[in-house]
């Protein structure tokens, strides 16, 4: 029953954090976009104690619950796991073996030091949540698209608008690439090994493997019940369990609850261990973890939260795209000085300092805005681009979903009167100097009104206009460079605040 409960709830977490990733309509954020939040790393990153303090007493009391449970890469290991297993003569397949804690805590160790010195590209790479979420964004989301797309197409057909086609496209190679490399290597690791990739490379579950030692309920042999049959070790997807020796390394423990089901003389179970036990494990914990001790763990803890011990920030609606013009060839990007970050962020600064790029916001975004940066320092990380749309006054979706705090939650009364860049014109590129037609798309677009035309040639009674822009008005929305027609450069672009600022 435990395992099945397990099972239940671990579906549906899992199920529902995969949707919040592929779900382009919004809806979803609003009902469970909570579930993003209440993952360890984006907790601690939004210096959010209730979490924390939430997952360390379930840890605490249950064991590594949360890594059976909660974590979305944990569930999809186990699934991986599940179908490996599948056929004849490949059940109980698993066996006991020694931890390899010199990886574990060396890997912790560096994941500790690059999140509180804020080195994002390191600690972006090994959070599970942030792995899972760009699996999710660049591998699922484009079948799920395509599949809606197609839906659209035959509901169109039957003059039904049940569902609306959306843009299908690779946001990042190279954030693609991370990602089928991260899916093959926990792939392989699962369908070979179970939870390898939990037990020796994620730090989470090095972290909570710490406190799991000290958890109140906990599995324990039965020594007058068990028959020595091996049945509990051979389906213990963690190999933390040496039905030889009757005993189970706790660090490694999942929680899944495979061992209690596979025994069928009840020589496992599942239960509040005596105080004296609880002692006697702390003491063999603290003789036998490689130098890694209670005072560690609460060490270490500590210093998760006093590095991250700065801000917080997140909130929820959205549009879609404009429309009225016809296509026109591909648009090249410019070369922006600074990048342009999404408003709620306050600099590109804080945000490398909090995102751990797991690419909620980037999905999340109705108008293709969102990117993941290529570059080295904010590897992944999003940043604003205008070829596919600009940043409409109505939406704040990314600063609704964030789990992290990396973008403050804004309304749209905020969001109108912070300027996260400033249009820049560039004379030689634009279709009134170098076609001599007269366009004035800019203008007609600008918001804020930022953007008025003035005469080419002053002197002359009908001198074609350009755009002249007043900074101070300017809040880099990307409506001008989106909708811009000269190709391939935009005659306006957007180059980012280095600080965001309030117009007034």
């Amino acid at each position: 029953m435990l395992r099945k409960i397990r099972i239940t709830l671990a579906v549906t977490v899992f199920t529902l954090i995969t949707f919040l990733f592929l779900d382009f309509t919004g809806t979803l954020h609003l009902w469970f976009g909570w579930l993003a939040k209440v993952q360890l790393i984006p907790a601690i990153l939004a210096v959010n104690a209730v979490v924390v303090i939430f997952i360390v007493l379930l840890t605490f009391v249950f064991g590594r619950v949360y890594c059976s449970v909660i974590c979305p890469l944990g569930v999809m290991q186990d699934g991986i796991s599940n179908l490996a297993g599948r056929g004849k003569g490949k059940k109980n397949r698993f066996a006991y073996s020694k931890a390899k804690n010199w990886l574990r805590y060396s890997l912790l160790a560096v994941f500790t030091v690059t999140l509180v010195a804020h080195k994002s590209v390191f600690f972006a790479l090994l959070d599970p949540y942030a792995a899972y979420g760009r699996i999710a964004s660049n591998l699922f989301a484009p079948i799920y698209r395509s599949a809606n797309n197609l839906l659209a197409f035959f509901a169109e057909r039957i003059d039904s608008y049940a569902f609306y086609s959306t843009d299908v496209w690779i946001k990042s190679w190279s954030v693609f690439g991370v990602a089928i490399a991260t899916l093959i290597l926990v792939g392989i690791l699962a369908w070979r090994n179970g939870r390898t990739y939990c037990n020796t490379i994620c730090p989470v579950g090095s972290l909570l493997g710490f406190i799991s030692k000290y958890s109140l309920f906990k599995f324990q042999f039965d020594e007058n019940k068990c028959t020595g049959c091996k049945l509990c070790e051979r389906n213990c997807k963690a190999s933390c369990i040496s039905s030889k020796e009757h005993k189970i390394d706790f660090s490694r423990c999942v929680a899944c609850f495979n061992c209690i089901e596979a025994c069928k003389p009840e020589g496992i179970n599942y239960k509040i261990q005596s105080k004296k036990k609880i002692e006697t494990a702390a003491v063999s914990v603290e003789n036998n973890n490689s130098g890694f001790s209670r005072r560690s763990v609460l060490s270490l803890l500590g210093v998760f939260a006093a590095g991250q011990a700065l801000r917080a920030q997140q909130q929820a609606p959205l549009l879609n795209v404009d429309g009225g013009l016809a296509p026109l060839k591909e648009r090249t990007a410019p070369t922006r000085q600074t990048p342009v970050v999404p408003p709620g962020a306050g600099s590109s600064k804080s945000l490398y300092t909090h995102c751990t790029a797991c690419q909620l916001c980037i999905s999340a975004c109705p108008n293709g805005v969102l990117h993941p940066s290529n570059k080295l320092k904010t590897f992944m990380q999003p940043e604003m681009s205008f070829e596919k749309g600009y940043c409409r006054p109505e939406c704040v979706e990314c600063s609704s979903v964030c789990p992290t705090g990396a973008i403050k939650p804004v309304t749209v009364a905020q969001k109108s009167v912070i300027a996260v860049g400033s249009a820049v014109w560039i004379e030689k590129n634009c279709v009134v100097v170098k076609d001599n037609v007269q366009c004035n798309l800019c203008e007609v677009k600008c918001a804020p009104n930022a953007i008025v035309m003035r005469k080419l040639e002053p002197e002359k009674r009908n001198s074609l206009e350009v755009p002249v822009i007043d900074k101070e008005k300017c809040i880099g929305c990307g409506a001008c460079e989106h909708l811009c027609p000269a190709r391939p450069f935009s005659a306006i672009y957007v180059e980012g605040n280095v600080r965001h600022h309030e117009i007034w």
